[in-house]
């Protein structure tokens, strides 16, 4: 039917509505019923009753050992009860004025620093920890400074225990030159004592006993463990082996105990002389260690600006010759 030269779809198509939508309206309109209808209706993916039921009775069966909403989802899966997800059951526990029990969050502990006479320097502070080399059925004991990140001495051990931890101490003393400082503090009166370093450790049994402690103490080196638990307190040592056995991959392959020393002894050669470290700026342990590493990072700076000076007055004299 046409209206002032209009078709009913002519005008659909002007108005951008689709001509069936526009005949249901005139349905509508003629039968009286054209105003809005009120909401309704459910979804059709919506929970059953028996669902319901279900999660409500996982809720009072494991609520107060999973203590978690998105556990209980899981759990009734587990359990072959119910399958839904952990915002479904939250909702029902809600709905039904269901709460699971409290559970408060873990007091975090609060790292302890370092002690107030520590100096930020090589040769004073020392960390040490163990690693597992299964393929030789062994184990290695390490001893790196946390400053400079060298890698002072390793020692090859079936199972570490406080009697290794004294014979690599001694050792290290020893290759650092520390060893006479020790035996003056040993003479000094005990107020006027100050320990010679401070040794960082995890909070392995080889370091908590009680001989360990007394040989710390004996040779003025002060003690400090990490919180349990939290291996990035010491975290560089923590990563030592990490590091080694990423960039030095055969080292997990050998069986003999023998070759195992023999190769370790050869890394950390390379670890302290050849390996940039990042954490130290990019030099060697070594270059740290012996106080070249600010020499060293003052050089590239300079390097760098010294590049860009000739670099701009090479592409400037470049562009006047043209």
């Amino acid at each position: 039917m046409a209206v002032g030269g209009w078709t009913f779809a002519r005008a659909c198509r002007l108005l951008g509505v689709q001509e069936r939508r526009a005949r249901r309206w005139q349905q509508r309109r003629l039968a009286g019923e054209l105003g809005d209808r009120p909401g309704g209706g459910h979804a059709v993916h919506g929970l059953m009753p028996e669902e319901v039921t279900r999660i409500l009775a996982l809720a009072e069966r494991w609520g107060e050992i999973d203590g978690s909403h998105r556990k209980l989802a899981h759990r009734g899966s587990y359990e072959r009860q119910v399958w839904v997800s952990p915002s479904t059951v939250l909702r029902v526990l809600l709905e039904h004025g269901r709460a699971l029990p409290y559970r408060p969050p873990r007091v975090r502990s609060l790292k302890r620093p370092w002690p107030d006479w520590v100096d930020y320097r090589p040769r004073q502070v020392w960390g040490y920890d163990i690693t597992e080399f299964p393929s030789a059925g062994t184990q290695a004991l390490a001893i790196l400074d946390l400053v400079s990140r060298k890698w002072i001495d390793t020692l090859i051990c079936p199972q570490a225990t406080d009697l290794q931890v004294k014979l690599i101490f001694t050792r290290a003393l020893e290759a650092e030159g520390l060893m006479q400082q020790v035996l003056e503090t040993a003479d000094q009166p005990a107020e006027q004592r100050r320990p010679v370093l401070l040794a960082v450790s995890d909070n392995g049994p080889q370091m908590t006993s009680g001989s360990t402690r007394e040989f710390m103490a004996l040779h003025a080196i002060a003690t400090h463990y990490g919180r349990p638990g939290t291996p990035t307190d010491q975290a560089h040592i923590e990563s030592l082996f990490g590091h080694v056995k990423y960039d030095w991959p055969h080292l997990c392959h050998l069986t003999d105990v023998g070759d195992l020393a023999l190769e370790l002894d050869a890394v950390r050669a390379q670890y302290n002389g050849v390996r940039l470290h990042a954490g130290i700026g990019y030099v060697t342990p070594d270059d740290e260690h012996e106080g070249r590493g600010a020499r060293i990072r003052a050089a590239r700076r300079h390097g760098l600006q010294h590049a860009r000076a000739a670099r701009i007055a090479y592409h400037r004299q470049r562009r006047l010759a043209l």
